[in-house]
C-alpha cells in the first residue's frame, strides 16, 4: 500500500509534515510505503537527520506551492505542478492508494472534483466529521463545510455515503442514519428537512432512525448525523471551542479530551473517484501522524471503491 503525504501543505509545513511521517512509521505495518510529496530539496535535508528505513519512503518533486489564500478554482489550474495537483494526479493514475493534505481545503475540494472526477450518481462530494460518543463509540457527521445549502436529495445521499463509511472505515453493521432537526418530529423543520425526512424515511439503503435534535449528537443514537455543510460547521467549530474552553481554563476531563483534533487527524473527501483525505492547516506532528493512519485505514476498506459500488446499486 502507498500513502502519498501532502509535504509543502499547511501552516508548519515542511517541517510537522515530515515529523508526522516519522511519526507514523513507528506505528504503521511495514508494507506501507509513504510517498512524500514536495521540493525534495527541502524534504531531504531533513530526512538525512532521521533514521529511517528509506525502502518505506518514495519522494516525488513538486516544485510549486499552494498557500492558503490561493484561490482554490483558478490555482489548481494554474500550479500543476504544485505538491496538491501532483498528489491527485498519483492518485488518479493509480499510483498511490491514498492522498493526504493539510493544505488548502478548498484547491482539495475543487483538485478533486477537477482530477479525480465525482462518483457516478453523486450530486455533490463531501466531507465528514467524526464525533466521539459518551459510550466510546463515534458518530460520522457530514456535511461539515463543503456544501453550504443542500436540497433534500443531496441530504438525502449524505446519509448513504455516511452509511458506507460508517460501515467499511469503522466497522458498524447497519450504520443507524439520523437527520439532524429541531425536533424529532417528521413534519418539524424547514420545507429542505421536512423533504430530506420523507426521502430517507422511505429509502431501503440505509437504516434510517428519523430526526436527531442537537442534544443528542453525542449521546450515540445515532452512527451518521446528516446536515448541510452550514449547520455542520457551526457544530464541528462549537465542538471544538468547547473542548479549548476547557483547556483554557485548566479542566481535564478524558471524554472532552476527544474533542481535540489531533486525535483524528484528517478526513476523508466522500464522493469522488479516490481516497482523499483532508486535515487541519494548522496541524501539527501528531496530527499528522494520525491522518496519515486514519490515510491507511480509509484506504485498506477500499472506500473510494466501496461508494461507487452503492450508488452503481
Amino acid at each position: 500500500m502507498k500513502i502519498g503525504i501532502d509535504i509543502s501543505g499547511g501552516d508548519y509545513a515542511p517541517d510537522a509534515n515530515i515529523d508526522g511521517v516519522i511519526l507514523a512509521l513507528k506505528e504503521l505495518p511495514l508494507d506501507v510505503i509513504l510517498v512524500l510529496i514536495g521540493d525534495v530539496d527541502e524534504i531531504n535535508p531533513k530526512l538525512e537527520k532521521q533514521t529511517i528505513d528509506n525502502n518505506r519512503i518514495e519522494l516525488v518533486h513538486a516544485s510549486e506551492k499552494i498557500t492558503m489564500h490561493d484561490h482554490p478554482t483558478t490555482v489548481i489550474r494554474k500550479k500543476t505542478k504544485s505538491s496538491i495537483s501532483v498528489g491527485l494526479n498519483l492518485l488518479s493514475n493509480g499510483d498511490i492508494d491514498a492522498f493526504a493534505s493539510t493544505g488548502n481545503t478548498g484547491a482539495m475540494l475543487v483538485g478533486s472534483m477537477y482530477i479525480l472526477n465525482s462518483s457516478p450518481g453523486v450530486i455533490r462530494p463531501c466531507i465528514t466529521s467524526t464525533l466521539p460518543t459518551l459510550n466510546d463509540g463515534k458518530t460520522v457527521l457530514l456535511d461539515v463545510g463543503s456544501n453550504a445549502d443542500c436540497k433534500p436529495d443531496v441530504l438525502y445521499q449524505f446519509g448513504v455515503l455516511g452509511s458506507v463509511y460508517s460501515e467499511f472505515v469503522y466497522g458498524i453493521n447497519s450504520p443507524r442514519v439520523g437527520l439532524l432537526n429541531i425536533g424529532e418530529e417528521p413534519t418539524k423543520g424547514n420545507a429542505v428537512s421536512i423533504e430530506a425526512h420523507k426521502l430517507l424515511a422511505e429509502s431501503n439503503e440505509i437504516n434510517f432512525v428519523g430526526n436527531i435534535e442537537s442534544r443528542d449528537l453525542f449521546t450515540n443514537k445515532a452512527d451518521v448525523i446528516v446536515c448541510d455543510g452550514f449547520t455542520g460547521n457551526i457544530v464541528l467549530k462549537e465542538a471544538e471551542g468547547i473542548y479549548y474552553l476547557m483547556k483554557k481554563r485548566g479542566i481535564v476531563d478524558s471524554y472532552f479530551s476527544k474533542f481535540n483534533y489531533e486525535n483524528y487527524g484528517g478526513t476523508p473527501v466522500l464522493g469522488v473517484k479516490g481516497n482523499v483525505i483532508i486535515g487541519h492547516g494548522f496541524s501539527n506532528a501528531k496530527a499528522v501522524k494520525n491522518m496519515i493512519i486514519h490515510s491507511c485505514e480509509v484506504a485498506k476498506s477500499k472506500l473510494s471503491n466501496r461508494i461507487n459500488e452503492a450508488f452503481n446499486n
